[in-house]
């Protein structure tokens, strides 16, 4: 059900971003309960003028190297497993892609169920009626 965005710099590899998408498909279903399968991803590299940054927020200062991630999926998770999801993404991509912690950002879209059709132009997480 999660549908997720990732935008970053041509600057990275090509490789890169897919690793990148492996990590967070990996804290999905590590993390917040996404079957096998369920990977709905569009990867996007941007020129560097294409992603506008502040130089710093709340702290955190960003470099050229930041990676948006954002994350459409079902309302229900508690916070304790976002929290938990979000360290997951952050330790996976700091670790594997050698990204500094503070460029990666992230953000959940929660929707309801019946927001999303897989195909066939249907509404496969109709309520019952």
């Amino acid at each position: 059900m999660p549908f997720v965005r990732i935008d970053l710099s041509k600057k990275h590899p090509t490789d890169f971003a897919q690793q990148a998408g492996n990590i967070v498909y990996g804290a999905m279903r590590e993390h917040i309960n996404v079957p096998e399968d369920d990977k709905f991803q569009v990867i996007t590299r941007h020129d560097s003028n294409e992603l506008v940054i502040p130089k710093s927020y709340l702290g955190i200062e960003y470099s050229e190297d930041i990676i948006f991630i954002q994350v459409t999926l079902n309302a229900g998770r508690t916070t304790e497993m976002k929290k938990v999801f979000y360290k997951a993404i952050c330790d996976g991509i700091v670790e594997r892609l050698k990204l500094r912690p503070q460029d990666i950002f992230i953000n959940l879209v929660e929707v309801n169920k019946e927001n999303w059709s897989f195909g066939n132009g249907e509404m496969q997480y109709a309520p019952k009626d």
